[in-house]
């Protein structure tokens, strides 16, 4: 059993009595074990030298970029498929949302990416109904009932390619063995096995999510290569995108995609956990103190330098870039909310666009259409901007927004709120009208812990937020207390005991 066992937030864990051969479809039990068997210790590997880059960069020795190779110096490229040319917004959420799902489809937007991750409650039970959503969703046969207008909701044709998001390299699912499977695994098997190639109309799309070096491009190269020769399926019917979510990926982009080329598409700057990624890895240095995460502008130079070295990297190499999430949501109900958050999205990802991105994601779909509009059609694949490949990657923070006390109760207040809609089975949540996930719990949950560390704040003074947040919370809904209580014990536990990853 694993150390991951021990977290704050329980792992994914099988239900009592379970039995692959009996609980999963018919065969997957033999299909599963070799591939747990070849990819697990390998996994486990990878995890620990994740460990180790963590630690070396605690003691000041920072990730930088990799010398020369093969992947810097050669001209490869690969030829980007006609039927994911236009992603000029991709719209995301979580997979067993069956309505969000039918409703992303039919938004309009060139591509939709199906969330087993961040916005995924972690149980057992969220997992197999994203799954099964999924499939659903890959044939054009999932509805939902529309209780309003009395009827059933079906998917439109379109053009839309659908990408499945699955769990980090970072996390374990229990249950399925004695011992612990990487939950990466477990679903890209259960996926790929159930899955009738024959019904698809593109690829198996695939999103890569976390990963933190150029070597775990190969762990997910070989999981693809082994699970097409599993299925006896052509050599590129699976496809994928990655996001580029970690401080240490940002040195190492070109080293990454090149060991993916013969599947890659393109690359996803996801802007949340890059901010917590790079807050984890600049920890110990007081001069990285992240301000008030509400201040801090879009086209901040920690963020701004990475966007245009990713479509630069990109472009080289016949890839498309995506731009990140915006998290200020538009309101149906709220019509100067709506004004500015429609208002916040169309400068965001214009921004985007004018750094060479080839679309964006969104999350909503009344953002679609904006999103749409500030990139070139189809995409700008084609546009080589004279950028520096190994820019700064950590820019002085100095100016930027504001470190106040109001900002850390903030921060307490979300981590307190969002751990309480988690516990009700919502991977994400529509709080103050921003769409907060496990990467913006991640954040704050860092930038609080930061501040305790470097003496803004005591221990006691954050408890006392903590006390403070919650009674007001719990007086607002006396009927939920009890899980108000264990919500805020999970948030402040996990930054006591310095739990930063997405979990």
């Amino acid at each position: 059993m694993s150390v991951a066992q021990t977290r704050v937030v329980p792992i994914n864990r099988a239900p009592e009595g379970f039995s692959i051969d009996r609980d999963l479809p018919k065969g997957f039990a033999a299909f599963y074990r070799r591939l747990h068997e070849q990819f697990s210790p390998w996994q486990q590997e990878l995890v620990r030298a994740r460990a180790a880059a963590l630690g070396r960069a605690h003691g000041g020795q920072l990730p930088t970029y990799l010398p020369p190779s093969a992947a810097t110096t050669t001209p490869w490229r690969i030829e980007l498929p006609a039927w994911c040319a236009d992603q000029r917004n991709q719209m995301t959420g979580p997979a067993d949302d069956a309505e969000l799902v039918v409703k992303m489809l039919n938004s309009g937007a060139p591509g939709v990416m199906l969330d087993l991750e961040d916005s995924l409650a972690n149980t057992w039970e969220h997992l197999l109904l994203g799954q099964r959503n999924i499939a659903a969703a890959l044939y054009g046969e999932l509805t939902y009932e529309d209780q309003k207008r009395r009827r059933t909701v079906r998917i439109e044709r379109s053009s839309t390619v659908i990408f499945t998001r699955v769990r980090g390299l970072h996390l374990y699912q229990a249950g399925v063995y004695d011992e612990l499977t990487p939950a990466s695994l477990f679903d890209l098997a259960l996926h790929v096995f159930s899955i009738d190639f024959a019904r698809l109309r593109h690829p198996l799309c695939l999103y890569i999510p976390k990963s933190e070096s150029a070597e775990e491009a190969l762990w997910w190269r070989d999981v693809f290569a082994a699970l097409v020769a599993a299925k006896g399926w052509q050599r590129d019917a699976i496809r994928c995108m990655a996001l580029v979510e970690s401080h240490p990926l940002a040195f190492e982009l070109e080293e990454f995609a090149y060991s993916l080329r013969d599947v890659l598409l393109g690359l996803n700057l996801g802007r949340w956990d890059y901010m917590a990624s790079l807050i984890d890895f600049t920890f110990n240095d007081p001069a990285w103190v992240l301000p008030d995460r509400n201040t801090i502008p879009h086209d901040v130079p920690f963020f701004q330098n990475l966007r245009r070295v990713i479509p630069a990297v990109c472009h080289r190499h016949g890839m498309l870039a995506i731009g990140g999430m915006t998290a200020l949501y538009p309101s149906r109900e709220d019509p100067e909310l709506n004004a500015r958050a429609l208002a916040v999205l169309e400068s965001d990802k214009r921004n985007e666009a004018n750094c060479g991105m080839d679309g964006a994601w969104t999350g909503h779909p009344d953002q679609n259409a904006i999103a749409v509009a500030q990139f070139p059609e189809p995409n700008q694949v084609h546009r080589m901007d004279d950028v520096p490949l190994h820019p700064d990657m950590r820019p002085s923070l100095h100016g930027v927004g504001k470190t106040t006390m109001e900002g850390t109760r903030a921060a307490v207040r979300t981590v307190i709120r969002y751990r309480h809609g988690y516990l009700h089975g919502k991977g994400a949540s529509l709080l103050d009208g921003y769409m907060e996930d496990l990467a913006t719990d991640r954040i704050y949950r860092l930038m609080i812990a930061q501040r305790i560390e470097h003496g803004m704040h005591t221990v006691a003074e954050v408890s006392s937020l903590f006390d403070d947040e919650l009674q007001k919370l719990i007086a607002a809904n006396p009927p939920d207390a009890e899980t108000y209580r264990r919500a805020r014990s999970i948030a402040e536990t996990m930054i006591q005991r310095r739990e930063f990853d997405p979990a």
